[in-house]
């Protein structure tokens, strides 16, 4: 095969690379997560930081709806049908210069049509829009199922009135609206089994719209992020430059998608100072697992491992999933640490209303080792007993943060997750968010008076407490 001829195929490769990138998508573990809430939540937000591929995901799944194509490994939701698709951004010219582009190429260059996220195959017909240079008021894509798909694109600066009388099936926002044209978007979509996500980096702060779905989620919403961290095109020397551009106010918004806060982060701690990369547990550390008791909201677990000469805590391992039963975690938390200590909040002690029996003793029928009492802080010096105070128990968490003697492995990404949303309002903690960070809690107060040695211990201890519950190694007794 001559050279001329291999030059040609490897031109040829590279030109259906370029028209059809949804076949070559390759989506970090983020954007599976996020493009798979979809299939049950019709409302769903991406707030991660700049240079991360928010944009891009955002193109490549309003791609999939448009052609009716999706991947082997597509969870999210399907049309099966062709659809009419709402693209917005902040004006004419953004929506022209960065929607328009990832999803059908440079606006400027009439020979890169086709090099976005729709295949160029799939391109039927394009409508100019009037008044804006190179700019598309509207396009039609073929669908899989037969008959065409229709994408309009529209900007905020038109107002929330451009914005209503249509019936959609699909709305993309890339950047945050107002929460008038969020609502709109949400009404147009309500006859249709429709879906609106929203993709951006939250610099206007803690706005409506970023703080309903932070602090009030509701059924059928979702909110996925995305740092620095959670992709590997981006290498140390980049995120370094970058970060000295920035003010300090910025740095956490534009490295790690976290909106700037008036009253700010409960635990104001830089994320490379509280995490460690991941490393095997002594023996000799003292371990404990701790759990917050959830159905509609998730059911956590935290593990924990305290260095006993240094008096450094490592949360090593997570736990997080909702509306399952305690067979299901206390499965999970045998397999992981089944003779470990487990802690338990004063919640565990009420009665379920099905069988009448404490959380904390199904939990102990189940096999898992229970403590027998319900956590409390370590009680300060002169008092006999902790109490719960949750800002008594933050308190210690921060100082402990502070002086490096609280470590999270680089893995438990939901945990650093909650930390990066963890936030005050007027003063007080919003307790939303907060399962694996309460686990975390109790974990990190308790392991320095009831952990054991091991992280793989398989025998009970006997505890000395002023109850009739005791451990055996075979169990409770």
């Amino acid at each position: 095969m001559s050279k001329g001829t291999v030059l040609e195929l490897l031109q040829e490769k590279q030109r259906r690379v370029d028209t059809n990138k949804i076949k070559y998508y390759t989506a970090y573990p983020y954007q599976k997560k996020f493009h798979s809430q979809g299939n049950d939540c019709p409302q769903r937000i991406l707030m991660a930081a700049n240079r991360v591929g928010k944009t891009y995901c955002g193109a490549i799944e309003t791609t999939y709806h448009l052609t009716g194509v999706y991947p082997p490994w597509w969870e999210g939701k399907i049309f099966k049908k062709p659809v009419r698709v709402w693209a917005a951004g902040e004006s004419n010219d953004t929506t022209r210069d960065i929607i328009q582009k990832e999803l059908f190429g440079s606006p400027q260059d009439p020979t890169q049509l086709g090099k976005g996220a729709v295949p160029l195959d799939s391109i039927v017909s394009t409508v100019r829009k009037p008044g804006v240079p190179n700019a598309f008021s509207s396009a039609l894509i073929k669908h899989k199922s037969g008959g065409n798909s229709q994408i309009s694109f529209k900007a905020y600066e038109q107002g929330y009135e451009k914005f209503m009388g249509e019936a959609i099936d699909v709305v993309w926002l890339d950047e945050e609206p107002k929460h008038e044209i969020f609502s709109q978007c949400i009404t147009r979509t309500a006859d249709t089994n429709g879906i609106v996500y929203m993709t951006f980096t939250p610099e206007r702060g803690m706005t409506s719209v970023v703080s309903g779905f932070l602090n009030e989620l509701k059924p059928g919403q979702s909110m996925c992020t995305a740092t620095w961290d959670d992709v590997d095109h981006l290498d140390e020397k980049t995120k370094t430059q970058l970060l000295a551009v920035y003010s300090p106010a910025e740095r956490e918004m534009r490295s790690k998608g976290i909106p700037v806060f008036g009253s700010g982060l409960v635990f104001p701690v830089a994320e490379e100072d509280i995490t460690c990369d991941d490393f095997d547990i002594p023996d000799h550390y003292l371990c404990l697992a701790a759990i917050d008791f959830g159905f509609d909201h998730p059911t956590a677990v935290s593990w924990v491992a305290m260095d006993p000469d240094d008096d450094i805590i490592y949360v090593f391992d997570e736990y997080r999933r909702s509306k399952e039963t305690p067979l299901t975690h206390a499965a999970v938390i045998n397999a992981r640490s089944p003779a470990l200590p487990v802690a338990f909040p004063h919640d565990g002690l009420q009665h379920d209303k099905g069988s009448g029996i404490q959380l904390a003793q199904q939990y102990r029928d189940l096999g898992v080792y229970m403590l027998p009492h319900h956590f409390s802080n370590p009680p300060v010096e002169g008092a006999k007993n902790g109490n719960n105070s949750v800002e008594a128990g933050i308190s210690e968490m921060l100082q402990r943060f502070e002086t490096g003697r609280l470590q999270i492995f680089k893995s438990c990404v939901e945990t650093l997750e909650e930390m990066r949303l963890y936030h005050r309002k007027n003063g007080k903690v919003v307790p939303i968010k907060d399962d694996l960070l309460s686990a975390m809690r109790y974990a990190a107060l308790s392991v320095g008076r009831f952990g054991e040695k091991g992280k793989n211990k398989t025998v009970y201890r006997k505890y000395d407490f002023s109850s009739k519950i005791e451990y055996s190694s075979a169990g409770i007794v």
